[in-house]
């Protein structure tokens, strides 16, 4: 039996959000000299909200309940709030090409996730997955250190933003039972600005000296990889498997190294680069059946 044909306009989808949340790394990298990891966190959800807000023009308010409330709340704090600033954090010692290669083993955390709290069947490969990955990683790292050794803190804060990325997926997909993807996005977002409005008269001193090109890179931030790449996800994800749409997700980090050599001019260390495809390809082996 053949599979399904996609449509030409999910796949259109699928590709816009590859290209958009790809962007995020190149164009965080790129205004982090001019804005702190907080003060672009801030600045970014700023932008998002009011742009997820129109989403919901014309659709049903759904009454969170307490335990949806909390749900969406750990969501938003999460994946929206520190998520962002550690993946920031992150992106000021190591090249966005390495930070993707990073953040692109969530997969794994979100099946060992899934199984220990959604209770979903933990699969046969995953433990062997989990291993060559962390192995990948490990590459990355004695590649980012200066001297060999392995202390490279932008690695560690990568890795938390990959904590923070599973943890906001796994407190998403409950909350989604009875609330519509676009509201739950909206809601975390907007509870994500919550923890950061007191850096906002610092985050408005340095707007108002930033070179115009740093102020277009926090715009293209919140509009394009949260605000348009969210929707064409949930527009791709209401109409594929979710499984088949993740393994999608696994073209962003070469797309990030492109992005990153044409625009930036940074090349990741070759033995970073094969970190990130040990760690990719771990990920991929634990999704075998």
């Amino acid at each position: 039996m053949t599979e399904k044909r996609i449509p030409l306009a999910v796949l259109a989808a699928i590709a816009g959000t590859l290209l958009s949340w790809s962007s995020a790394f190149v164009v965080i990298r790129a205004t982090l000299g001019v804005f702190d990891p907080v003060e672009l966190a801030l600045l970014r959800q700023l932008v998002a909200v009011p742009l997820l807000a129109l989403l919901l023009i014309g659709k049903k308010w759904v009454t969170p309940n307490r335990r949806e409330w909390l749900l969406i709340s750990v969501f938003g704090l999460g994946w929206f709030t520190t998520y962002i600033i550690a993946l920031n954090t992150a992106e000021q010692t190591i090249d966005a090409g390495t930070a993707s290669f990073i953040v692109n083993i969530v997969p794994l955390l979100i099946a060992v996730g899934a199984w220990r709290f959604l209770g979903e069947s933990l699969p046969r490969n995953l433990i062997a997955g989990a291993l060559i990955s962390l192995t990948g990683v490990g590459l990355i790292a004695w590649a980012t250190s200066s001297s060999g050794e392995f202390s490279p803190i932008g690695v560690v804060w990568a890795l938390v933003a990959t904590v923070m990325y599973a943890i906001g997926v796994l407190t998403q997909k409950p909350a989604l039972t009875r609330i519509s993807s676009a509201q739950v996005t909206f809601m975390g977002a907007a509870i994500s600005v919550i923890p950061l409005v007191g850096w906002i008269p610092q985050a408005a001193t340095t707007v108002s000296t930033a070179p115009i090109g740093a102020i277009l890179g926090v715009v293209w931030l919140g509009a394009i990889p949260t605000a348009l790449g969210f929707a064409l996800w949930g527009y791709a994800l209401t109409r594929m498997p979710a499984g088949r749409l993740g393994v999608s997700t696994y073209l962003v980090p070469p797309i990030v190294v492109v992005e990153s050599f044409l625009f930036l001019g940074e090349a990741a260390h070759p033995l970073a680069l094969l970190g990130g495809a040990v760690a990719l390809f771990g990920v991929w082996w634990s999704r075998r059946t």
